[in-house]
Formats: C-alpha cells, structure tokens, sequence
C-alpha cells in the first residue's frame, strides 16, 4: 500500500458491493426506501465476489504490516452495501457492530429518480450519456454528479474527522464510488500545488470536465481497489 497524500489523515480502499438480488434482476434500485429492503441484498454469487474481496483485503493489509486495530469499515445503509461489509468483516474477524464498523447515509447510492427506478438496468446509459454532456444536470427527480460529489465530501469529512491514520475500506455504490475517486484523483493535483484543506480541495474539483469523466473509475461487483 502507498501512503496517502499529504491532504488526507488516512488510506483510503473501495470496494464496490457484490452481485445484488437487483443486479441478477436487471433492476436500478436507487432509492434509500428500496435499498434497504433486506429482499435486495446480495445474490449467492456476490457473497462468494464479497468473500474474495475480504481476503484479498486482508492480505494486502497482511502483506504492509497494517494492523487490523487500525482498519475501518465504512458502508452504505443499502442491504447489498451492509451485506458486503459483514461479509468482509467476517473474514477480517473484527466486530461488525462495534466501533471499527460505521454505516454513513452520504454513501448511500445514487438515487436516478422516479423515472428510473425499478427500471432495467439498459437505462444507466441515457443517465451516463447525458453525465458526460453536463454532470451538473439531474435526471428527473434525482441526483446529478455534482450532487452526489456533495455529499461524497460530506462523507469525506466525517471520515478524516473521526480518523486518523487508520486504513479505511469504504464499501458502496458502482456510481458514487466512480464519483469518489474521480475527486480524490484530481484533489491530488489540488493539494500538490499547496492546498491541504480538504474541503476547498473538493470544491475546486467539482467542475464539469473532471465530473463529465466519473465512468473512467468504473468498478466491477465485489471489485476492491486502492484510492491512490
């Protein structure tokens, strides 16, 4: 693992949930009422995705001496998001309910609004085709980018304040996580120019040629990745 850059208190992991009841469906579930419908949880093959990605956490943070005292876990209140945290938290062996462990609502997915939801998946390009125009343009009802980047920093904040050099595996959503790192990969150009306050840092990021370009970040189901 590489060290955080200088804006951030701690090293940063995502991880996307596994294969969701909704994904085998075909179905965009957004919505926090729909997501936390324990029927939407994990498929049995996103436990097994969740199951890997736990063990491939555990031996990168093996493999850099990190201890697992210094591990958070940060999820979505979604059922698929809580799932997969349990999941990987199981095979981390730490306390899923205890203070290691934090549910934060801003990692909640992007909710695409009513004309989307419990659509078929075929939909997500209208909403990516028009991102990639003007992420600051919501679909009808919902949230654009830019929203979502928000509360993303909101996210951002609570996990710096109430952290500090801790390795923290944030596991959510394929479009929020997109969003997350976008930021954080150009927030590094913002602070190696010698801003370091992590707030400003986002705010300038938050312009429409680095949001209209979110999907480069993509992440499979159950796919874990270093925020480098």
């Amino acid at each position: 693992m590489e060290e955080t850059v200088s804006f951030l208190r701690n090293r940063y992991w995502v991880l996307r949930h596994g294969k969701s009841v909704p994904n085998e469906r075909g179905l965009i579930v957004s919505s926090l009422e729909n997501g936390m419908r324990p029927e939407f949880q994990l498929a049995s093959e996103g436990v097994s995705q969740a199951q890997s990605a736990g063990e491939l956490f555990l031996k990168e943070l093996t493999e850099s001496n990190i201890p697992l005292e210094n591990v958070r876990i940060c999820y979505s209140p979604f059922a698929r998001t809580r799932h997969t945290a349990k999941v990987v938290v199981s095979v981390l062996d730490i306390p899923f309910e205890g203070p290691q462990c934090k549910v934060i609502e801003d990692l909640r997915e992007r909710y695409f609004g009513p004309s989307f939801e419990l659509m078929s998946h075929d939909k997500y390009s209208e909403i990516w085709a028009v991102d990639e125009k003007d992420p600051f343009t919501r679909p009808d009802g919902g949230e654009s980018v830019d929203d979502v980047a928000s509360r993303l920093a909101d996210a951002m904040t609570t996990m710096e304040s109430e952290y500090e050099g801790c390795t923290i595996l944030v596991v959510g959503h394929g479009d929020p996580l997109q969003i997350l790192q976008t930021i954080l990969n150009e927030a590094k150009q913002q602070a190696w120019n010698g801003s370091d306050n992590l707030a400003s840092i986002i705010q300038a990021v938050r312009v429409p040629s680095v949001l209209s370009v979110h999907r480069k970040f993509a992440l499979l189901t159950g796919e874990l990745r270093a925020v480098r």
